[in-house]
């Protein structure tokens, strides 16, 4: 069954002090443009984040959040600058002589001032974090593709009953299409007959007639156009069938069924042919645009 671009799923596994939150949206694209955000710790592994969705997913715009956060001893470390320190003691000592007299500073008014206490994070081991990474990004992408499956299911369910339709108009095109020249004689000798009168025998035989009607018959003929239009339907209900990224092989194959279907509309000469060619344009239109959602 085919798979719609559009969906969301999440992902997250905990392990001892450490916590790895994973987003992925998904919206309709021609190609796939993977973006992700991450927090610096992480920036080495973004490599191989890109490589292991673009493995599970081929088409659409995928938006990849990961959150991680790691609450162990080992984590942080605090560097103090005490060049930095003993220079604001010398100029509190200094300020409080001028103004108040001597005055006893504590540690933790020199902590106070910027750049005096830096927190750090410590450097990760990128393997350890992958394997957490790794578990929690398939997890997310498992719920992203069971929901990509669902409306999968229902554009293509849409999708077959509209090429169904399809099929229905073609028959009843290629019904109505030997019809045309025989009523087209028809109207044409009548049309003679009413303003030749008794005359019509000897200025327009038999032979003209038929000549007119083969012409006509000849430059509205749409034998092979139906032929081929009956294969790519067929096709298109076949390929609904496969598994896996079919988008752009019915971004194609719909190309080449509007082609046909335009070209009988451009040869028929008649009003009813003509309104059954407007109504598969436009049931060609609305799958046109639903299989913009299908990877």
């Amino acid at each position: 069954m085919a798979y719609s671009m559009t969906g969301y799923g999440r992902g997250e596994t905990i392990q001892d002090d450490r916590r790895v939150t994973v987003e992925i949206k998904s919206i309709n694209n021609r190609f796939c443009d993977i973006q992700v955000r991450q927090s610096r710790v992480l920036q080495s592994l973004e490599t191989r984040t890109r490589e292991l969705v673009s493995r599970r997913l081929s088409r659409g715009k995928i938006d990849v959040s990961i959150n991680f956060e790691d609450n162990s001893e080992s984590a942080y470390s605090v560097h103090c600058d005490l060049g930095l320190a003993k220079a604001y003691a010398q100029a509190l000592r200094q300020i409080s002589e001028t103004v108040t007299g001597p005055e006893t500073l504590s540690a933790s008014q020199i902590a106070r001032f910027n750049d005096v206490l830096r927190v750090e994070s410590a450097q990760i081991d990128p393997e350890s974090v992958w394997k957490l990474l790794e578990a929690t990004l398939e997890q997310a992408i498992d719920n992203l593709m069971a929901m990509r499956h669902n409306e999968g299911s229902k554009l293509i369910s849409d999708i077959k009953a509209k090429a169904v339709r399809l099929l229905e108009l073609k028959e009843k095109v290629a019904i109505r299409a030997p019809l045309v020249p025989a009523e087209y004689r028809q109207r044409l000798s009548e049309r003679v007959e009413s303003l030749l009168n008794d005359q019509s025998r000897k200025f327009y035989d038999e032979q003209r007639l038929a000549a007119e009607v083969l012409l006509f018959a000849d430059k509205c003929a749409i034998d092979e156009e139906l032929v081929r239009l009956d294969s790519h339907l067929h096709q298109l209900a076949s390929i609904l069938l496969e598994e896996g990224a079919i988008g752009k092989k019915l971004d194609f194959l719909l190309q080449e069924i509007n082609r046909e279907i335009n070209t009988i509309g451009s040869k028929a000469n008649d009003l009813e042919l003509v309104q059954q060619v407007v109504e598969m344009k436009s049931e060609l239109e609305k799958i046109r645009e639903q299989i913009q959602n299908i990877e």
